[in-house]
């Protein structure tokens, strides 16, 4: 048995897709948002990757951009990793389920689970990038699927805190989906927390380290952050930060030696107001890069990688 939380962040790969030109005409919002300059965008995507690759010195598998799926690089969305674990979500958006739709995952065995849930297992050692599903697959994660047609699911409903699940009830995951949820991970408590604003529970809500939860300040924020307090059977410190979006953070331990645990976060240029209360955390080393182009296509920092860790799990 380890430390409680010392799960939390572990990682060696992260995973990212690249940007499409088809994200820039707003064609891949599907909900009214605006165009956005591609260039920049691109720029963005590229630096974040550059963080990831160099200043984390994880590995790092980027899926080429797929114009058919203009809303793939908010891949954060389609899986929750923890462990050897992948569950594949499904989507509130039927616009983005090609997304997670099975494609090119040969023979390997599959078998039908409890609650909804399909699993199966590759132990594949040489890492392919043409899917979500079968780069995961490739890096020899156990695969789980949703099978039921009446659960939704978007990866940023959910906050891994290195104890327990939490799971936002929202405009895009609903009780079936966390129930799914709980299904897969049976090592962890899972509880839901309603989201009351029309964003995703990491919108506005991360782990700035094994037991510090850090959110913003807005009425939504401080409302979920409430009710994980009454759910919780353990103590976590808190922190608010003046924007939502700074709290939309990534607390990683990729286990560098003599190296403190990195927190990846929105920088600066695109929070100012939440810098200086982010410098409280002074147990992380503070990574800043910016989304605010990407953003407009409704993307978040946590929505834009998927990491994990191929190392044996304790």
């Amino acid at each position: 048995m380890g430390t409680p939380g010392e799960g939390l962040g572990r990682c060696s790969h992260a995973l990212i897709r690249g940007v499409p030109e088809s994200l820039a005409s707003g064609e891949g919002a599907g909900a009214g948002l605006p165009a956005l300059d591609l260039a920049k965008a691109q720029r963005e995507h590229g630096v974040l990757g550059g963080k990831l690759r160099q200043r984390l010195g994880l590995q790092l598998l980027e899926l080429p951009p797929e114009e058919s799926l203009p809303l793939g690089p908010l891949l954060g969305d389609t899986a929750v990793i923890q462990g050897d674990t992948a569950l594949i979500t499904r989507p509130w958006s039927p616009a983005r389920r090609p997304e997670v739709t099975p494609g090119g995952a040969g023979g390997h065995p599959r078998l039908q689970g409890r609650s909804g849930v399909r699993m199966s297992r590759a132990r594949s050692s040489r890492p392919k990038v043409d899917g979500v599903r079968k780069a995961l697959q490739d890096l020899g994660l156990r695969i789980v699927e949703m099978a039921d047609e009446n659960a939704t699911l978007d990866g940023t409903d959910v906050l891994f805190t290195g104890r327990e699940f939490f799971v936002g009830l929202s405009k895009w995951t609903n009780h079936r989906g966390a129930e799914i949820v709980a299904d897969t991970f049976r090592d962890f408590a899972v509880s839901t927390v309603p989201v009351s604003s029309p964003c995703h529970l990491r919108s506005f809500c991360g782990m700035g380290g094994p037991r510090t939860v850090v959110a913003g300040s807005s009425d939504a924020a401080q409302k979920a952050v409430r009710a994980m307090a009454v759910l919780t059977d353990h103590p976590y410190a808190s922190l608010t930060l003046p924007d939502d979006a700074a709290a939309d953070c990534l607390f990683l331990r990729p286990g560098l030696p003599g190296v403190l645990p990195f927190l990846l976060h929105r920088g600066g240029g695109d929070l100012p107001n939440s810098q200086e209360a982010l410098q409280k955390l002074s147990d992380v080393t503070l990574v800043p890069v910016s989304c605010s182009e990407l953003e407009k296509a409704g993307a978040g920092l946590s929505s834009l990688c998927l990491v994990l860790s191929t190392r044996p799990h304790s």
